[in-house]
């Protein structure tokens, strides 16, 4: 993982495993929530080792109460759910492929993508996400949950 010094902008490559990244909720995350209005705001993660250790878990839990989806958490993360979470089957992708359209080549022009194209995001998009969403979960149902044959994203 790119891991970058602020100040002097900087890039590091670090592995990261639960001291870093409890560092970075530390340091970077919380301080931004104290900056926004969050009351309804909920937090997704995967299971990955560093985001499931007992004290990353328990710092999130002091931090957003039961508005935690991980393993381990308060809200279960279910294993194995790409073809469910919006996160990863629409915006991941979507935002990686306008942000890295130009090859940025400084974290400044990066940085710069990313607030853009987040930025850009309209709500008929986010609407098609939903929708598209809701059609995966009937399917899920429909199949007793068994892996969709295909991932699509119907725009």
């Amino acid at each position: 993982m790119g891991w970058w010094n602020p100040s002097s902008k900087t890039i590091h490559n670090v592995t990261v495993n639960g001291d870093r990244y409890r560092a970075m909720i530390t340091n970077f995350f919380i301080p931004e929530l104290d900056n926004h209005d969050v009351q309804e705001l909920w937090f997704q993660q995967d299971g990955a080792t560093c985001h499931t250790a007992r004290a990353t878990i328990d710092l999130l839990k002091d931090t957003l109460g039961d508005r935690l989806i991980s393993r381990f958490g308060p809200v279960n993360w279910p294993p194995r759910s790409c073809d469910l979470t919006p996160l990863d089957y629409f915006l991941w992708g979507y935002v990686k492929s306008l942000v890295y359209a130009d090859k940025p080549q400084t974290l400044d022009h990066l940085e710069d993508n990313i607030r853009r194209v987040i930025a850009d995001i309209r709500p008929q998009i986010l609407e098609k996400v939903i929708e598209n969403w809701t059609s995966r979960l009937d399917y899920i149902r429909a199949s007793r949950g068994s892996p969709m044959p295909e991932i699509i994203f119907k725009m």
